[in-house]
């Protein structure tokens, strides 16, 4: 139980503590909709926060104003209750970016963001994914021939292509994690040889078991790596997004290094989490459900459709933190208190049976409701990226297919298992075999 002011009161508040191991996201995502659409809950460190659990109260409070970015409305942050070595501290106060401004600010940073991946920008990147795609799978080929003669490997560090064994393989490190990285490292133009000890980083800033004495400086490299970039690319700007940034600060539009930096953090860590477990659910849900393969294998289902229901029913983010109310905000027959805390429990919404029907919680890729998901967020805040997510899995499951049409789990379902990451719905690994 933790107390927690309601409508003005102080009142006991049994809340849903989110296991920091997610042990079962599915069955914690029901506990969370059956609380209602607005559930108390505990994110792990006993942060008291709410979750907004239902689709339809999502977009309502991902589009009311009196929701904002500012950490300095928090009443538990004015009153020094957030350790800095918080292991979500990184989520929740990654620094100044459009992630973490409203109004004015949130727009001058997202115009500058949006005219970058612009759809024919976007577009425009698909030879190169295709490009990486098809590298990524001649090694796994070359792994299932016994063919190590050729170097499959592109110019690629090795160390983001480990998890093959012969006809069984990690397809999440062998081709799910390296594919987006590699994208977004193009895209903001990261230098390649930083991707092994990124991935270290990025390991740490997402995890719940980060020890305290490594959050800060987990952090702290982390954005060293990104000023690192950025004054490399001030001094030689590229063909990429982080020298258009630049280049709109210095013509006039006002970002300020600070604002460079955690911009270029934040594109790259949602850039290729999310992409990364996209492509995995969408491989593990096919493998799940042999007849739905079977629809788009066959051609009486578009990968589309895979794509946008693996977003509804296997969303990649579980709960993206944090909002404030800046005032008494009330859902249904409860009131998300001024100064108090909000995250968007998109894991718990996927599924919600008034969006979605009876059947919200089968995988369904001919579900009519499939694409009227928010997976990637609604309202000012919606996820930039998200063509380019969609893109990268649009080239990269059809061809893996393609490939490997017999793909299929190598282990049973129960043995899968989730990273201690209560933000992404991320598997440890996806052990498949590629022939049956």
């Amino acid at each position: 139980m933790t107390t927690t002011g309601i409508e003005g009161s102080r009142t006991q508040e049994t809340r849903i503590a989110l296991d920091p191991f997610v042990g079962n996201l599915d069955e914690e995502s029901a506990r969370l909709r059956a609380a209602g659409p607005l559930a108390a809950v505990e994110l792990p460190g006993g942060v008291p926060v709410w979750a907004v659990t239902h689709h339809a109260e999502a977009k309502q409070l991902l589009t009311d104003p009196r929701l904002v970015k500012d950490i300095t409305v928090w009443g538990a942050w004015q009153r020094g209750e957030i350790p800095p070595d918080w292991p979500l501290i990184g989520l929740a106060n990654p620094g100044r970016s459009m992630l973490t401004v409203d109004g004015a600010d949130h727009r001058r940073m997202r115009t500058l963001v949006a005219q970058a991946l612009t759809p024919r920008r976007v577009e425009e990147m698909r030879d190169r994914i295709t490009e990486l795609t098809e590298s990524l799978l001649d090694g796994l080929d070359a792994d299932l021939r016994g063919d190590h003669s050729g170097d499959h490997s592109g110019d690629h560090p090795d160390d983001l292509r480990n998890g093959r064994t012969a006809d069984v393989v990690d397809l999440k490190a062998a081709f799910a994690y390296p594919l987006p990285m590699y994208v977004i490292a193009d895209l903001m133009g990261i230098d390649e040889t930083r991707l092994p000890r990124l991935k270290e980083l990025f390991e740490k800033f997402f995890s719940t078991q980060t020890p305290p004495e490594e959050v800060i400086a987990t952090l702290t490299e982390l954005a060293g790596i990104m000023a690192a970039t950025v004054a490399a690319k001030r001094a030689e700007p590229g063909d990429d997004l982080t020298s258009a940034l630049i280049l709109a600060s210095e013509n006039g539009d006002h970002l300020t290094d600070e604002e460079i930096v955690s911009t270029l953090q934040l594109m790259v860590a949602a850039g290729h989490e999310t992409t990364i477990s996209l492509i995995v659910n969408a491989v593990l849900n096919l493998s799940l459900h042999p007849d739905q393969r079977s629809l788009v294998l066959s051609g009486e289902a578009d990968w589309s459709q895979v794509i946008e229901e693996t977003l509804r029913h296997s969303t990649p983010t579980s709960h993206v933190l944090i909002r404030f109310a800046t005032e008494d905000v009330r859902i249904g027959d409860r009131v998300l208190p001024a100064g108090d805390a909000l995250i968007v429990s998109y894991a718990a919404i996927g599924r919600d049976e008034q969006a979605h029907g009876p059947t919200a919680g089968e995988f369904d890729i001919t579900r009519a409701s499939a694409n009227r998901h928010i997976s990637f967020g609604h309202g000012p805040h919606v996820c930039p990226g998200a063509a380019l997510s969609r893109l990268e899995a649009d080239v990269a499951l059809p061809a893996l297919y393609s490939r490997f049409p017999d793909l299929d789990l190598a282990v049973p379902p129960a043995e899968l298992r989730h990273k201690p990451v209560v933000t992404q719905n991320d598997l440890f690994a996806l052990p498949v075999r590629l022939t049956s």
